[in-house]
């Protein structure tokens, strides 16, 4: 552990986790500089409890260092621990305690974590190292734990869309008085535009390593080789100040066309007009409220359109914020559930890529290589596949959490269990997010250089999504045929002459029985 200057007498040892790189953090906020500790520390624990990104360990370490920085600039005494400092536990308990021996605070500081597993790892500091330990609410939140499980009490249905309604009254965005903005909540029917090749399109921000990002690199290079994703070329923000330019400049160059195009796919290109700020979101680099009265103010000085505001708004205070709120109230059961009891393994294609169905090999190819993919891919294009094809949706979460930049277990498993594999039974989406290859072809130009025909629901060329879209449809009509909006395609099939059900059945069987198990993952 890299030691700092010793105070006299050090009052709170405050642990700052590597996705709370706020200086607004609720720990700090409670803390004396010039008598409390800040306590960092990398550990291979939590980079190897899924075999995350090389690109996520990147951000994360070298946002880290930076942070430490940022702190010691504003007066913090910070104690930081490398991944290959002498010593190092390897672990979060273990560089606690090592720090709790040099250092002997009189009680242990910290921010509420993001994971339920953190959460009882830090509970049982208090008796393994016999010393008072504060939880702290994670106040960075619009929504607090506690305010989302009251208005949650009593519910039958917890639907994000009425949640977001009180987010908007509690903050004032995009609110005229008592009234939304332009009479109505949500402009969501406005954004399902699809994308043309021709369209000018920009690139997010990019940012060059210093010479910290650099070691950190060649680190996880050497330390982390078998993990999924490629290293090069990383071009992340890993300070505040260039999370804060990159957010800038999509407010100025992307945000106007966002809400049109935000479902929208195409060959090629990976970023469209989304933000690619999640990442630095979810560890702490943007603060959301600052984000979504930038979008407020850009709408209101006429530079932006409503929908694409309001679609912005609605992701960062309504979905995050609901999703949040549903994983701390449904924890730790809520991990297991596995509603439609969904047990394939995850197909190996997930982590190499190879396979002949062009949707999927590009969001694979792209999230190996960038680990970033947007939503409707995430959504509709693996999850879809998942979901139609009858993974284990513990398989699929695993993944996820692994693969992507932003995805921390609060926001990314109840995306996975409940709005992507409707694992929840409905808990928290209104239907199944099944679909054929009609809605890629809709919503893409990833079918006109497909292997497979999209308008060909059974046989060797037919896209896979089509007879398995249906053979979903057959295997869960008890469970989905009374849901007001899956009814009608259970009347579809039923409606199929026995000929075609046969031919739907083979063609998923055939599909499935040729898909490779993964290797990369139990």
């Amino acid at each position: 552990m890299a030691r700092a200057s010793r105070p006299k007498k050090i009052r709170n040892l405050v642990l700052v986790l590597g996705d709370q790189l706020s200086s607004d953090l609720s720990s700090l906020a409670a803390c004396d500089r010039t008598r409390d500790l800040v306590v960092m520390c990398e550990v291979v624990a939590e980079a190897t409890y899924v075999r995350h990104h090389k690109k996520k360990i990147i951000l994360l370490f070298s946002a880290m260092r930076h942070f430490a920085e940022e702190l010691r600039s504003l007066g913090w005494r910070v104690a930081y621990t490398r991944l290959d400092d002498d010593g190092n536990s390897g672990n979060l308990t273990g560089e606690v305690a090592r720090a709790v021996a040099t250092y002997r605070p009189q009680r242990i500081l910290i921010t509420e974590p993001g994971e339920w597993r953190l959460l009882q790892n830090i509970r049982s500091w208090s008796r393994l190292l016999d010393l008072p330990v504060d939880v702290r609410a994670d106040t960075r939140f619009i929504s607090s734990t506690d305010e989302f499980a009251s208005w949650a009490k009593g519910r039958k249905q917890l639907r994000m869309e009425y949640f977001y309604r009180d987010m908007r009254r509690k903050t004032g965005l995009l609110m005229d008085g008592p009234a939304p903005v332009g009479g109505q909540w949500n402009f969501d029917h406005d954004n399902r535009k699809t994308a043309k090749a021709d369209l000018f399109i920009p690139e997010p921000a990019h940012f060059q390593q210093d010479a910290t990002t650099r070691e950190v690199v060649a680190l996880v290079k050497d330390r982390f080789a078998n993990h999924f994703g490629d290293a090069d070329p990383f071009w992340f923000a890993v300070t505040r100040s260039d999370a804060e330019a990159a957010f800038d400049h999509f407010v100025n160059v992307g945000l106007a066309q966002f809400g049109d195009y935000q479902d929208a796919m195409l060959t090629g290109q990976r970023f469209l007009y989304h933000s690619i700020v999640s990442m630095y979101l979810n560890c702490g680099l943007l603060d959301p409220l600052a984000m979504c009265l930038k979008v407020d103010a850009a709408y209101r000085a006429g530079h932006v359109p409503l929908n694409a505001a309001e679609g912005y708004i609605r992701q960062v205070i309504g979905w995050r914020e609901y999703v949040r709120g549903i994983y701390w109230l449904k924890m730790p059961e809520y991990a297991a559930s596995n509603g439609l009891d969904h047990k394939i393994p995850l197909p190996d294609f997930y982590w190499t890529g190879e396979t002949n169905m062009t949707c999927l090999r590009e969001a694979v190819t792209q999230t190996k290589e960038e680990a970033y993919a947007h939503h409707i891919q995430r959504l509709m294009v693996t999850g879809n596949f998942a979901l139609l094809a009858g993974i284990s949706p513990q398989a699929l979460h695993e993944w996820y959490l692994a693969v992507y930049a932003d995805a921390y277990e609060w926001v990314e498993l109840p995306n996975t269990i409940g709005m992507s594999q409707f694992a929840d039974g409905g808990l928290l989406a209104s239907k199944p997010y099944a679909a054929s290859g009609a809605y890629i072809n809709r919503m893409s130009d990833y079918c006109g250089s497909c292997a497979y025909d999209v308008k060909q629901r059974t046989g060797l060329n037919a896209c896979p999504f089509n007879a398995l879209y249906w053979d979903f449809i057959r295997r869960h009509a008890t469970t989905i045929k009374s849901n007001p909006r899956m009814a009608q395609m259970v009347r579809t099939y039923d409606k199929f002459p026995d000929e075609e059900k046969s031919r739907i059945i083979a063609s998923a069987e055939n599909f499935l029985a040729g898909l490779k198990p993964s290797s990369a993952w139990p």
